[in-house]
């Protein structure tokens, strides 16, 4: 299982190499693989190099009690891995699109997600100094996200860098101000399901890989010197969690933080914005939503039953949804292969309806 597990993660780079090539060959002007190559191999060698300093300062995993059993070898697992990766992805996405077209959006959508990274990481100071799995508490954490995305949202409001006409498949729907609440919900639940998803090794960054990838390919498809140039920024973020698969994948050697998940969900939030693409994001981030729905369902489900009947009814033996099948006795290495699988599927999927439309 563990040469399978490298085998997927080495399937991964070489499929983001070769489709960077094609790209690059078929287009010209992308110049998509040195910033992925490069994004990798600094991720990969700062993040290496950071994890003994990280158990130096014991920023280590606190594994909850009610979570999986097979989970509590990985207590003390170096964590906050967040505080590598994206900077790292951003500074590259930044550098390769300086005086392009649209540099201020990369500009923009890269405070966004340093914002998030920053609301992550006092979640995971917090939860390190209480010595418990919980940070910040949700109301907490939803009032500094939806403060930062309000800001994010105006921003690309005043610069009409949002439209209000929403491209869904080869149909515009014009929402008019309903684009305020629709921005707003897509940057929460992006970054909110993205920190759900991240609970296994491997799981949220090798996802995060493909998406990102995704994304480059459908952005490009497009043949917009502005979305070119959001192109490259995916193709930096790809390759900077592509560095970190290399150490999150299993056994993990550190993991992601909240101060990656909230990053990586809120920075696909914005580009999905930007670029006019929300349904492509839905069908690509299928895996993250069904996360999101799982916890969703549980909890209504849960809470209903208890009030009608007196007893809570559980949908799931856990959420989210990846513990359930760990607790159906698949093992941790099969489930996360899947995953990864079903989101390659479905990026495939959203290019064929791309290509199409």
């Amino acid at each position: 299982m563990k040469n399978t597990t490298d085998l997927y993660v080495y399937f991964i780079f070489v499929s983001v190499i070769i489709t960077c090539i094609t790209l690059d060959f078929y287009y010209g002007n992308t110049d998509l693989l040195i910033p992925f190559l490069i994004s990798t191999i600094t991720t990969f060698l700062i993040t290496y190099l950071g994890i003994p300093k990280l158990k130096e300062i014991k920023i280590k995993q606190i594994i909850r009690k009610e979570g999986p059993k097979n989970h509590l070898v990985k207590e003390g697992t170096p964590t906050m891995g967040g505080i590598f990766i994206i900077p790292i992805g951003i500074i590259i996405g930044n550098i390769i699109n300086i005086n392009k077209e649209g540099y201020m959006i990369i500009i923009t959508l890269s405070l966004l997600t340093i914002v998030f990274m920053l609301i992550g990481l006092i979640d995971d100071y917090v939860s390190l100094k209480r010595k418990t799995n919980t940070g910040l508490s949700p109301t907490e954490k939803i009032i500094l996200q939806v403060f930062m995305s309000l800001i994010f949202i105006f921003i690309c409001l005043f610069n009409e860098w949002i439209t209000q006409d929403i491209l869904i498949t080869n149909k515009i729907i014009n929402l008019q101000y309903l684009i305020f609440p629709l921005s707003l919900f897509v940057l929460l639940a992006e970054s909110n399901s993205t920190n759900l998803t991240d609970g296994l090794d491997g799981l949220l960054s090798g996802c995060s890989v493909l998406i990102f990838t995704g994304f480059t390919i459908h952005l490009v498809l497009d043949n917009q010197s502005i979305q070119t140039t959001l192109a490259r920024f995916c193709i930096a973020m790809a390759g900077t969690c592509m560095g970190f698969l290399f150490l999150n994948k299993n056994p993990a050697k550190i993991f992601m933080g909240d101060s990656g998940s909230l990053a990586i969900g809120a920075c696909l939030g914005g580009i999905g914005l930007l670029s006019n693409s929300l349904w492509t994001l839905l069908i690509m981030g299928g895996i993250f939503a069904a996360e999101s729905i799982s916890v969703i369902c549980q909890v209504s489900i849960f809470k209903v039953t208890k009030k009608i009947k007196g007893q809570g009814y559980r949908l799931f033996l856990m959420t989210p949804m990846h513990h359930h099948f760990e607790l159906q006795g698949h093992n941790e290495k099969k489930i996360v292969g899947n995953f990864w699988l079903v989101t390659f599927c479905l990026i495939i999927l959203s290019l064929i309806c791309t290509i199409k439309s």
